[in-house]
């Protein structure tokens, strides 16, 4: 009971550092929940709540879906969802300008944040064989070609555009490498919903979040039984997208993205992406018991682990 009240403030914490990686394009708030340990413990939660809530919606057997419902780690989704949530609304009004008066610095911090989170998905993958290769390449070079998409502008999107772009944007949330708010940009609806969180529009944001919930009841279940079934590949993916999404936080581009030559105060820019690295290595120091194991709390998920054809166990 003595550690209740640290347990609830560091999965707070953790919570507030992915709400953050989420405004910011480029970065992925699934990458941050991987580094900071509670990436399976959320989605497996997550699976757990949109198993009950089936369950309740088709009439079932409330027993079956209150079961389903006990399994989810609320003790941890509560401080880690209601934290992100915080964090999103109180940051977005921060990291626009900041992104706007110091782009390369704060590409590079976030270039330094990523590319050392990168060694949590690689260890997960025990084992790196030619098919983890293969799949990790072919992921890198699929994100290279997705972060080197221009921006789109949209200054007064539909609302079908608004749910769907939600939908694809909470894929990218739960999936390591794959930035959310990068997805917004791209299509063009990053500003209407940045502005849209700052000046509480509430029709949007409603049409937003439907959006998402839709994306998560689709995308978490498949998710789910990749990391389960599929494990190593699926790993070996999420790093090859983490190690592709670089290419969107190299520090000096231009307004369609095209990346240029270092120029200016490189040490300066150096020094924030150093930074960066400095304190993901912090967050992997604290979280190294749970890495040992071979995940983010990979003790306390309840997903079975599958035999993949090498017969191994991943």
């Amino acid at each position: 009971m003595t550690r209740r009240p640290l347990a609830l403030a560091v999965d707070a914490t953790r919570g507030a550092l992915i709400g953050a990686a989420e405004v910011v394009p480029g970065v992925s708030g699934g990458t941050v929940a991987l580094v900071v340990g509670v990436y399976e413990r959320l989605i497996a939660s997550a699976g757990h709540l949109l198993s009950g809530a089936r369950l309740l919606l088709r009439g079932r057997s409330t027993r079956a879906a209150g079961a389903e419902l006990r399994r989810v780690e609320w003790g941890t989704v509560i401080p880690v969802l209601g934290a992100m949530l915080l964090a999103v609304v109180t940051l977005a009004r921060v990291i626009e300008p900041l992104l706007e008066e110091h782009p390369q610095r704060a590409r590079a911090l976030f270039l330094g944040l990523v590319l050392a989170s990168v060694v949590v998905p690689a260890r997960m993958v025990r084992g790196w064989g030619r098919r983890e290769v293969l799949l990790a390449a072919a992921a890198a070079g699929a994100a290279v070609l997705l972060t080197g998409l221009p921006p789109g502008m949209n200054d007064d999107p539909s609302q079908l555009l608004v749910f769907c772009s939600a939908a694809l944007a909470i894929c990218a949330l739960v999936l390591p490498g794959v930035s959310g708010s990068f997805l917004l940009l791209s299509i063009g609806v990053y500003e209407p919903t940045i502005s849209a969180v700052n000046d509480r529009d509430l029709a949007y944001v409603a049409v937003f979040g439907a959006g998402a919930l839709t994306g998560l009841a689709l995308f978490v279940t498949v998710l789910q039984w990749l990391l389960s079934a599929r494990r190593r590949a699926t790993l070996a993916v999420m790093t090859g997208l983490m190690v592709g999404s670089l290419r969107a936080l190299w520090p000096w581009q231009d307004d369609d993205r095209g990346l240029l030559g270092p120029s200016g105060a490189v040490g300066t820019v150096a020094a924030f992406a150093l930074l960066g690295v400095v304190l993901v290595g912090g967050l992997l120091l604290v979280e190294a018991p749970a890495l040992r194991r071979g995940g983010p709390a990979e003790g306390d998920v309840d997903v079975p682990v599958a035999q993949e054809g090498s017969g191994s166990r991943t």
